[in-house]
């Protein structure tokens, strides 16, 4: 293993706080499961062995090694325990507080769980990995999750802290070649070299309320609903119309921003540079999220998202028309917060293609168990029996063009949360449509703070030029090396 995942990683961390995550606030979807029982790592057992000095193999040797007795792997949420659990068939048994499994083998999994607020996941999961060099073979990091808001922070090539897909013996061409592309892009180094593999696209369309849509137009048909949905331009008359009845469009001006941060033509910080570029795009969604929410397109009492308001908004008693959601939002915060008949909701198409989110898995450089490793990313993320399972049981948008292809003319993957409507004939042709807008190591914070400090100026709490103000110091609080912010002329 190259010792440049020491101090490489290190260095990072020195120069750039680690990417505060954002689920705590308004801005990314992390938060989807971040309530669920988070199980510090200091907490797992870490008796003291003899740290294992012995000379790592490189990259093509690794699978060569001897399997460990343990396999750690760190996630933000439960998300990805329960997703391998169901798909990995060598799982034997799960301890009842959700900590470890067993597998057929012998081999115990330890779920290392923390939270992405205030960074807490990426610090924990740093401070593994710089010490994955002399850390005892029971406690080395064999697999760990990132989101797409942090992920290239992971898959840097000279960082070197996940191994290559190739040489962990899994080819990208042959193995997941039924991936959709932009989730290969974003696996991928800046050489092109896939270093992360996931189970999930996350394509957005728009979740609406069957009973107002009837009320304010006279059908709840997905398809006549998504003519008046169709483009920015056509969903401001529906706005109108929905205003008139006593209705709001969406909850909050937070519900449309991934529509516009996914156009965006560059990246917050270019490759080598440390001046954070703001896009023109996120401008445009400052500008109209004031238009429409001085018009009454919002409902006012919603002030972002991942927070009591917002999913007050999802019950029915609110007067939001619409969300804009992934498969996962729609599983994990519309059903949980809705409160009224099953079948109340419908999926129709977006004012514009985007994508929300994505859990990307990755095997840490150094791991002792291989073969176990690459078992396990191929059962989550290229199997296609084992991905329409995860469909079928999790309404997950998953990563295999043919298997969701196949979903969408097939009725046996229809919602009763939809009324019987089947979702994926709209996911799938709006997955096929999505380019991703450039990533960047800083994308995380800069999500999360734009939407902070615009959206007190959105609350009419400061004006404009002091949440421009507000935001450079936010920023460069959060990043020291950053040295400037350049905003769109």
């Amino acid at each position: 293993m190259k010792r440049k995942i020491i101090s490489s990683l290190l260095a990072a961390s020195m120069l750039m706080t680690a990417l505060t995550g954002c689920s705590g606030n308004s801005s990314t979807p992390e938060a989807k499961q971040d309530n669920a029982a988070a199980v510090n790592s200091d907490t797992v057992d870490t008796a003291q062995e003899p740290a294992d000095t012995t000379a790592a193999p490189e990259d093509g040797d690794t699978a060569a090694a001897a399997e460990g007795q343990v396999i750690n792997i760190y996630s933000f949420n439960d998300e990805l325990r329960t997703r391998i659990t169901a798909v990995y068939p060598e799982i034997e048994s799960t301890s009842e507080d959700g900590t470890s499994s067993t597998l057929k083998d012998g081999t115990e999994i330890r779920w290392i769980i923390n939270p992405n607020q205030d960074g807490v996941y990426q610090d924990k999961l740093d401070e593994a990995l710089s010490n994955q060099l002399t850390a005892s073979d029971n406690d080395k990091v064999d697999i760990f999750a990132a989101e797409m808001d942090y992920i290239v922070k992971y898959t840097d090539a000279d960082i070197d802290a996940a191994m290559t897909l190739e040489s962990l013996g899994i080819n990208p061409v042959t193995d997941l070649g039924d991936q959709f592309e932009f989730t290969k892009t974003v696996a991928s180094d800046q050489n092109g070299v896939m270093r992360a593999s996931t189970w999930q696209a996350c394509p957005g369309v728009l979740v609406y309320r069957r009973d107002i849509a009837k009320e304010v137009f006279g059908t709840d048909d997905p398809a006549e609903i998504g003519e008046k949905t169709k483009d920015w331009a056509t969903m401001k008359e529906t706005a109108e119309e929905l205003k008139a009845k006593g209705y709001y469009a969406f909850s909050s001006y937070a519900d449309t921003f991934r529509t516009y941060s996914n156009s965006m033509s560059e990246a917050w910080v270019a490759p080598g540079e440390t001046v954070v570029k703001v896009d023109q795009k996120l401008m445009d969604w400052v500008a109209d999220s004031k238009e429409w929410k001085d018009a009454g397109y919002f409902d006012p009492t919603v002030k972002g998202q991942w927070n009591s308001d917002w999913f007050t908004a999802m019950s029915s008693s609110s007067k939001v028309f619409a969300f804009l959601f992934p498969a996962w939002g729609i599983d994990t915060q519309l059903k949980p917060n809705w409160d009224g008949e099953e079948g109340s909701w419908a999926v129709t198409n977006a004012p514009l293609s985007y994508n929300w989110g994505g859990t990307f898995v990755l095997a840490a450089e150094g791991t002792d168990n291989p073969s176990h490793v690459k078992d396990i990313l191929l059962a989550l993320t290229a199997d296609k029996d084992n991905l329409t399972k995860i469909s079928k049981d999790y309404a997950d948008f998953t990563n295999a063009k043919t298997v969701m292809e196949a979903a969408a003319t097939d009725d046996t993957f229809a919602s009763d949360f939809l009324g019987g409507q089947n979702p994926y004939t709209y996911f799938t042709p709006g997955a096929d449509t999505i380019q991703m807008a450039p990533l960047s190591a800083y994308d995380q914070g800069c999500v999360e703070l734009i939407q902070n400090t615009f959206g007190d100026y959105l609350q009419d709490q400061i004006d404009f030029d002091k949440a421009k103000a507000n935001f450079e110091t936010a920023i460069m609080e959060r990043y020291p090396e950053i040295t400037a912010v350049q905003w769109p002329e």
